[in-house]
Protein backbone atom coordinates (compact mmCIF):
# COMPACT_ATOMS: atom_id res chain seq x y z
CA UNK A 1 0.00 0.00 0.00
CA UNK A 2 1.04 2.97 -0.67
CA UNK A 3 2.74 5.77 1.86
CA UNK A 4 -0.05 8.62 2.13
CA UNK A 5 2.43 11.81 1.41
CA UNK A 6 1.76 15.71 2.42
CA UNK A 7 3.37 18.34 0.97
CA UNK A 8 3.92 21.61 2.54
CA UNK A 9 5.01 24.48 0.28
CA UNK A 10 5.50 23.71 -3.17
CA UNK A 11 7.99 26.20 -4.67
CA UNK A 12 10.35 25.06 -7.56
CA UNK A 13 12.73 22.92 -4.87
CA UNK A 14 9.44 21.39 -3.59
CA UNK A 15 8.13 20.70 -6.75
CA UNK A 16 11.41 18.51 -7.71
CA UNK A 17 11.69 16.95 -4.82
CA UNK A 18 7.57 16.60 -4.63
CA UNK A 19 7.70 14.69 -8.27
CA UNK A 20 10.17 12.28 -7.13
CA UNK A 21 8.44 10.95 -4.21
CA UNK A 22 4.86 10.61 -6.01
CA UNK A 23 5.36 7.30 -6.84
CA UNK A 24 1.79 5.77 -7.56
CA UNK A 25 1.41 1.92 -7.41
CA UNK A 26 5.20 2.33 -6.39
CA UNK A 27 4.84 2.85 -2.82
CA UNK A 28 4.38 6.42 -2.17
CA UNK A 29 1.66 9.18 -3.30
CA UNK A 30 1.43 12.48 -2.99
CA UNK A 31 -2.57 12.96 -1.76
CA UNK A 32 -2.03 16.48 -0.50
CA UNK A 33 -0.70 19.95 -0.93
CA UNK A 34 -0.87 23.05 1.34
CA UNK A 35 0.82 25.92 -0.24
CA UNK A 36 -0.26 29.94 0.49
CA UNK A 37 -0.05 31.25 -3.01
CA UNK A 38 -2.20 30.85 -5.89
CA UNK A 39 0.37 29.73 -8.30
CA UNK A 40 1.94 27.53 -6.15
CA UNK A 41 -1.75 25.67 -5.90
CA UNK A 42 -2.63 25.89 -9.52
CA UNK A 43 0.46 24.29 -10.32
CA UNK A 44 -0.07 21.40 -7.37
CA UNK A 45 -3.54 21.06 -8.96
CA UNK A 46 -1.87 20.26 -12.36
CA UNK A 47 0.48 17.70 -11.09
CA UNK A 48 -1.71 15.88 -8.85
CA UNK A 49 -5.18 16.19 -10.17
CA UNK A 50 -6.35 13.75 -7.23
CA UNK A 51 -5.04 15.44 -4.30
CA UNK A 52 -6.65 17.77 -1.79
CA UNK A 53 -4.72 20.86 -2.51
CA UNK A 54 -4.91 23.72 0.44
CA UNK A 55 -3.50 26.68 2.22
CA UNK A 56 -4.43 25.50 5.73
CA UNK A 57 -1.86 23.47 7.12
CA UNK A 58 -4.66 21.63 9.65
CA UNK A 59 -6.53 20.74 6.64
CA UNK A 60 -3.48 19.18 4.93
CA UNK A 61 -3.05 17.09 8.42
CA UNK A 62 -6.11 15.94 8.56
CA UNK A 63 -6.21 13.86 5.24
CA UNK A 64 -4.96 10.37 7.21
CA UNK A 65 -1.65 10.73 5.64
CA UNK A 66 2.02 8.95 6.84
CA UNK A 67 4.14 11.36 5.93
CA UNK A 68 5.01 15.11 5.26
CA UNK A 69 7.95 16.83 3.24
CA UNK A 70 8.03 21.06 4.29
CA UNK A 71 9.57 22.71 1.39
CA UNK A 72 8.66 26.12 2.70
CA UNK A 73 10.85 29.34 2.82
CA UNK A 74 13.53 28.34 5.84
CA UNK A 75 12.11 30.58 8.36
CA UNK A 76 8.70 29.16 8.65
CA UNK A 77 10.49 25.49 8.90
CA UNK A 78 9.77 24.93 12.60
CA UNK A 79 6.35 26.46 12.51
CA UNK A 80 5.64 23.91 9.75
CA UNK A 81 7.29 21.03 11.18
CA UNK A 82 6.52 20.58 14.37
CA UNK A 83 2.79 20.26 13.67
CA UNK A 84 3.40 17.19 11.18
CA UNK A 85 5.40 15.68 14.03
CA UNK A 86 3.05 16.30 16.66
CA UNK A 87 0.51 14.41 14.49
CA UNK A 88 2.93 11.43 14.60
CA UNK A 89 3.87 11.60 10.80
CA UNK A 90 7.16 11.08 9.10
CA UNK A 91 9.01 14.26 8.49
CA UNK A 92 10.96 15.09 6.00
CA UNK A 93 12.52 19.02 6.08
CA UNK A 94 14.24 20.54 3.51
CA UNK A 95 17.75 22.23 4.79
CA UNK A 96 18.66 24.13 7.04
CA UNK A 97 16.19 22.50 9.65
CA UNK A 98 15.88 26.18 10.43
CA UNK A 99 16.99 29.46 11.03
CA UNK A 100 17.91 29.62 14.60
CA UNK A 101 19.05 26.94 17.25
CA UNK A 102 15.82 27.68 19.53
CA UNK A 103 13.40 26.53 16.38
CA UNK A 104 16.21 23.67 15.93
CA UNK A 105 16.02 22.52 18.68
CA UNK A 106 12.03 22.93 19.25
CA UNK A 107 12.17 20.76 16.18
CA UNK A 108 14.45 17.84 17.51
CA UNK A 109 12.16 17.92 20.88
CA UNK A 110 8.80 17.39 18.98
CA UNK A 111 10.00 14.74 17.09
CA UNK A 112 11.81 13.36 20.66
CA UNK A 113 8.79 13.82 22.72
CA UNK A 114 6.39 12.17 20.08
CA UNK A 115 8.63 9.22 18.31
CA UNK A 116 7.90 11.09 15.10
CA UNK A 117 10.65 9.83 12.69
CA UNK A 118 12.59 13.10 11.19
CA UNK A 119 14.72 13.42 8.29
CA UNK A 120 16.71 16.26 7.40
CA UNK A 121 17.25 17.21 3.29
CA UNK A 122 21.07 17.03 3.40
CA UNK A 123 21.48 15.68 0.08
CA UNK A 124 25.02 16.48 -0.09
CA UNK A 125 25.71 13.43 1.92
CA UNK A 126 24.95 11.34 -1.03
CA UNK A 127 26.48 13.41 -3.81
CA UNK A 128 28.88 10.69 -5.00
CA UNK A 129 31.45 13.38 -4.95
CA UNK A 130 31.45 13.27 -1.09
CA UNK A 131 30.97 9.94 -0.86
CA UNK A 132 33.91 9.37 -2.58
CA UNK A 133 35.91 11.46 -0.56
CA UNK A 134 34.27 10.07 2.67
CA UNK A 135 35.04 6.93 1.69
CA UNK A 136 39.16 7.33 1.13
CA UNK A 137 38.88 9.11 4.38
CA UNK A 138 37.18 6.24 6.13
CA UNK A 139 39.97 3.53 4.16
CA UNK A 140 42.55 5.41 6.39
CA UNK A 141 44.59 6.37 3.31
CA UNK A 142 45.24 9.68 4.46
CA UNK A 143 45.27 9.09 8.12
CA UNK A 144 43.49 11.38 10.63
CA UNK A 145 41.79 14.03 9.59
CA UNK A 146 43.23 17.11 11.40
CA UNK A 147 42.04 19.77 8.43
CA UNK A 148 39.35 20.84 6.26
CA UNK A 149 39.11 23.33 3.87
CA UNK A 150 36.33 24.58 1.56
CA UNK A 151 35.67 27.07 -1.23
CA UNK A 152 32.70 27.45 -2.77
CA UNK A 153 32.31 29.69 -5.51
CA UNK A 154 29.04 30.27 -5.84
CA UNK A 155 28.61 31.49 -9.48
CA UNK A 156 24.36 31.59 -9.44
CA UNK A 157 24.69 33.19 -6.19
CA UNK A 158 22.67 36.84 -8.13
CA UNK A 159 20.16 34.90 -9.62
CA UNK A 160 19.68 32.07 -6.74
CA UNK A 161 19.94 34.25 -3.39
CA UNK A 162 19.52 38.01 -4.16
CA UNK A 163 16.36 38.65 -6.22
CA UNK A 164 14.26 37.03 -3.18
CA UNK A 165 13.55 36.61 0.02
CA UNK A 166 17.21 34.70 0.28
CA UNK A 167 18.55 38.30 0.26
CA UNK A 168 16.98 39.41 3.77
CA UNK A 169 18.63 38.45 6.75
CA UNK A 170 15.33 38.33 8.93
CA UNK A 171 14.47 35.28 6.23
CA UNK A 172 17.41 33.08 5.48
CA UNK A 173 19.83 35.00 8.76
CA UNK A 174 22.27 34.41 5.49
CA UNK A 175 24.35 32.56 3.30
CA UNK A 176 26.91 30.98 5.98
CA UNK A 177 23.22 29.32 6.94
CA UNK A 178 20.99 29.57 4.08
CA UNK A 179 23.77 27.90 1.70
CA UNK A 180 26.44 26.88 3.92
CA UNK A 181 24.81 24.42 6.04
CA UNK A 182 25.18 22.35 3.10
CA UNK A 183 29.17 22.59 3.51
CA UNK A 184 29.50 22.89 7.10
CA UNK A 185 27.07 19.73 7.14
CA UNK A 186 29.99 18.00 4.92
CA UNK A 187 33.02 19.37 7.00
CA UNK A 188 31.62 17.92 10.13
CA UNK A 189 31.14 14.66 8.22
CA UNK A 190 34.32 14.45 6.85
CA UNK A 191 36.18 15.20 9.76
CA UNK A 192 34.20 13.11 11.99
CA UNK A 193 33.21 16.08 14.51
CA UNK A 194 30.91 18.84 15.14
CA UNK A 195 32.02 22.40 16.17
CA UNK A 196 32.33 23.61 19.15
CA UNK A 197 33.44 27.56 18.07
CA UNK A 198 33.29 29.45 14.92
CA UNK A 199 34.67 32.82 13.85
CA UNK A 200 34.01 34.35 10.89
CA UNK A 201 34.39 37.53 8.59
CA UNK A 202 32.22 38.39 5.43
CA UNK A 203 30.94 41.91 3.83
CA UNK A 204 28.09 42.56 1.46
CA UNK A 205 30.76 43.44 -1.33
CA UNK A 206 29.08 43.65 -5.20
CA UNK A 207 25.74 43.56 -4.77
CA UNK A 208 24.75 45.94 -2.29
CA UNK A 209 25.86 48.34 -4.92
CA UNK A 210 23.47 47.28 -7.29
CA UNK A 211 20.57 49.63 -7.33
CA UNK A 212 18.46 48.29 -10.10
CA UNK A 213 15.74 46.61 -7.93
CA UNK A 214 12.18 45.18 -7.74
CA UNK A 215 9.76 43.06 -5.64
CA UNK A 216 9.35 39.57 -7.46
CA UNK A 217 6.49 38.60 -5.38
CA UNK A 218 4.66 35.92 -7.47
CA UNK A 219 8.00 35.00 -9.50
CA UNK A 220 10.27 31.69 -9.18
CA UNK A 221 13.97 31.31 -9.74
CA UNK A 222 13.28 30.09 -12.67
CA UNK A 223 11.64 32.99 -13.99
CA UNK A 224 15.01 35.12 -14.13
CA UNK A 225 17.82 33.09 -14.04
CA UNK A 226 20.15 32.90 -16.81
CA UNK A 227 23.66 32.95 -17.45
CA UNK A 228 23.54 36.08 -19.63
CA UNK A 229 23.06 37.54 -16.16
CA UNK A 230 26.54 38.92 -16.23
CA UNK A 231 29.46 40.47 -14.49
CA UNK A 232 27.74 40.97 -11.42
CA UNK A 233 28.14 44.68 -11.16
CA UNK A 234 25.03 44.46 -14.21
CA UNK A 235 22.99 42.57 -12.45
CA UNK A 236 18.74 43.59 -12.66
CA UNK A 237 16.59 43.29 -10.56
CA UNK A 238 17.72 42.41 -7.56
CA UNK A 239 15.39 42.24 -4.15
CA UNK A 240 14.65 45.21 -2.80
CA UNK A 241 16.18 44.82 0.48
CA UNK A 242 19.68 43.37 0.48
CA UNK A 243 21.17 43.24 4.19
CA UNK A 244 23.37 39.87 3.96
CA UNK A 245 26.67 38.75 2.79
CA UNK A 246 27.96 38.19 -0.45
CA UNK A 247 31.36 37.22 0.22
CA UNK A 248 32.28 35.68 3.64
CA UNK A 249 34.56 32.85 5.39
CA UNK A 250 34.54 31.16 8.84
CA UNK A 251 36.82 29.45 10.71
CA UNK A 252 35.85 26.61 13.02
CA UNK A 253 37.53 24.69 16.23
CA UNK A 254 35.53 20.92 15.76
CA UNK A 255 35.49 18.18 18.18
CA UNK A 256 38.97 16.27 18.60
CA UNK A 257 40.73 19.47 18.01
CA UNK A 258 39.99 19.56 14.06
CA UNK A 259 40.48 22.85 12.76
CA UNK A 260 38.05 23.83 9.84
CA UNK A 261 37.97 26.82 7.10
CA UNK A 262 34.63 27.83 4.85
CA UNK A 263 34.67 30.14 2.37
CA UNK A 264 31.80 31.40 0.51
CA UNK A 265 31.74 33.94 -2.62
CA UNK A 266 28.39 34.79 -4.93
CA UNK A 267 30.06 36.43 -7.44
CA UNK A 268 32.13 34.52 -8.91
CA UNK A 269 31.99 33.23 -13.23
CA UNK A 270 32.15 29.34 -12.08
CA UNK A 271 30.19 27.39 -9.67
CA UNK A 272 31.51 24.70 -7.56
CA UNK A 273 32.55 23.47 -4.60
CA UNK A 274 36.91 22.59 -3.78
CA UNK A 275 37.48 20.52 -0.74
CA UNK A 276 41.11 19.64 0.73
CA UNK A 277 41.16 17.01 3.80
CA UNK A 278 44.71 17.40 5.60
CA UNK A 279 45.25 14.15 7.81
CA UNK A 280 48.12 12.34 9.43
CA UNK A 281 49.41 10.50 6.23
CA UNK A 282 48.37 12.45 3.47
CA UNK A 283 45.91 14.94 1.92
CA UNK A 284 42.84 14.96 -0.63
CA UNK A 285 41.38 17.10 -3.02
CA UNK A 286 38.47 17.35 -5.62
CA UNK A 287 38.85 19.02 -9.18
CA UNK A 288 35.43 19.39 -10.05
CA UNK A 289 31.97 17.83 -8.35
CA UNK A 290 29.87 16.89 -10.77
CA UNK A 291 30.62 12.88 -12.40
CA UNK A 292 33.53 12.91 -14.16
CA UNK A 293 36.00 15.37 -11.98
CA UNK A 294 38.74 13.95 -10.38
CA UNK A 295 39.44 13.42 -6.69
CA UNK A 296 43.55 13.44 -6.10
CA UNK A 297 45.09 11.89 -3.19
CA UNK A 298 49.00 12.79 -2.47
CA UNK A 299 50.31 10.33 0.57
CA UNK A 300 54.13 10.68 -0.09
CA UNK A 301 56.46 13.45 0.24
CA UNK A 302 56.91 15.85 -2.89
CA UNK A 303 60.02 18.69 -2.71
CA UNK A 304 57.44 20.74 -4.47
CA UNK A 305 53.83 20.32 -6.08
CA UNK A 306 53.70 17.04 -8.07
CA UNK A 307 50.73 14.82 -9.70
CA UNK A 308 48.50 12.61 -7.19
CA UNK A 309 49.47 9.38 -5.65
CA UNK A 310 46.21 7.94 -6.63
CA UNK A 311 43.51 9.89 -8.53
CA UNK A 312 39.86 8.83 -8.31
CA UNK A 313 37.44 9.73 -10.88
CA UNK A 314 33.77 11.17 -9.66
CA UNK A 315 31.36 8.15 -10.85
CA UNK A 316 28.41 8.78 -13.36
CA UNK A 317 25.00 9.19 -12.00
CA UNK A 318 21.55 10.74 -13.00
CA UNK A 319 19.37 13.49 -11.42
CA UNK A 320 19.86 16.34 -9.80
CA UNK A 321 23.16 17.35 -7.53
CA UNK A 322 24.83 14.65 -9.23
CA UNK A 323 21.97 11.84 -8.71
CA UNK A 324 22.16 12.92 -4.59
CA UNK A 325 18.68 14.47 -4.84
CA UNK A 326 16.66 11.07 -6.02
CA UNK A 327 18.97 8.93 -3.31
CA UNK A 328 17.41 11.15 -0.61
CA UNK A 329 14.32 10.36 -1.59
CA UNK A 330 14.66 6.93 -1.37
CA UNK A 331 16.41 6.98 1.45
CA UNK A 332 13.70 9.51 3.08
CA UNK A 333 10.87 6.91 1.90
CA UNK A 334 12.37 4.14 3.20
CA UNK A 335 12.75 5.55 6.83
CA UNK A 336 9.47 6.82 6.67
CA UNK A 337 7.90 3.45 5.96
CA UNK A 338 10.40 1.00 8.31
CA UNK A 339 12.71 3.12 10.03
CA UNK A 340 15.86 1.95 10.15
CA UNK A 341 19.64 4.35 10.34
CA UNK A 342 19.89 7.45 7.52
CA UNK A 343 22.76 8.63 6.43
CA UNK A 344 21.78 12.17 6.92
CA UNK A 345 21.22 12.85 10.88
CA UNK A 346 18.65 15.36 12.40
CA UNK A 347 21.57 16.30 15.10
CA UNK A 348 24.03 17.10 12.53
CA UNK A 349 21.15 19.20 10.41
CA UNK A 350 21.06 21.34 14.10
CA UNK A 351 24.70 21.60 14.38
CA UNK A 352 25.10 22.96 11.02
CA UNK A 353 22.48 25.76 11.23
CA UNK A 354 24.43 26.43 15.17
CA UNK A 355 27.53 26.46 13.25
CA UNK A 356 26.24 29.08 10.25
CA UNK A 357 23.78 31.07 12.69
CA UNK A 358 26.89 31.87 15.21
CA UNK A 359 29.40 32.44 12.54
CA UNK A 360 27.25 35.09 10.87
CA UNK A 361 26.73 36.58 14.63
CA UNK A 362 30.77 36.62 14.17
CA UNK A 363 30.67 38.34 11.02
CA UNK A 364 28.13 40.90 12.58
CA UNK A 365 29.56 41.72 15.88
CA UNK A 366 32.96 42.10 16.16
CA UNK A 367 34.41 39.05 14.34
CA UNK A 368 35.28 37.24 18.07
CA UNK A 369 34.90 33.26 18.24
CA UNK A 370 31.90 32.21 19.24
CA UNK A 371 30.85 28.93 21.46
CA UNK A 372 28.20 26.52 20.04
CA UNK A 373 25.96 24.77 22.60
CA UNK A 374 25.72 21.27 22.11
CA UNK A 375 22.39 19.26 21.61
CA UNK A 376 21.00 18.55 24.84
CA UNK A 377 22.13 14.92 25.41
CA UNK A 378 18.83 13.02 26.11
CA UNK A 379 17.67 14.39 22.48
CA UNK A 380 21.06 13.60 21.03
CA UNK A 381 21.13 10.53 22.43
CA UNK A 382 17.85 9.81 21.13
CA UNK A 383 18.49 10.22 17.41
CA UNK A 384 22.07 8.39 17.53
CA UNK A 385 19.83 5.65 18.90
CA UNK A 386 19.39 2.83 16.68
CA UNK A 387 15.97 3.84 14.55
CA UNK A 388 14.26 0.39 14.90
CA UNK A 389 14.89 0.17 19.07
CA UNK A 390 13.49 3.96 18.89
CA UNK A 391 10.45 3.26 17.23
CA UNK A 392 9.48 0.10 19.02
CA UNK A 393 8.99 2.14 22.15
Amino acid sequence: MDLRIGIIGLGMRGAELARDAHRPGGGSRVVAVCEVTERGRAAAASDYPDAVITDDLDELLAQNLDAAMVFTPDDVHARTAIPALEAGLAVFSEKPLATSIADCDAILEAAHRNKSRLYVGHNMRHMPVITLMRDIISRGTIGEVKAVWCRHFVGHGGDYYFKDWHAERSKSVGMLLQKGAHDIDVIHWLAGGYSTHVQAMGALAVYGDVTDRRDRSGELMGDWFSLDNWPPTEQTGLNPVIDIEDVSQVNMRLQGGVLASYEQCHFTPDYWRNYTVIGTHGRLENFGDESGSEVGVWTHRLRGSGSPDETHVVPEAEGGHGGADSLMIDEFLRFARDGGPTTTSPVAARNAVAAGVLATQSIRGNGSTVAIPPVDTAIAAYFDADDAARTAQ
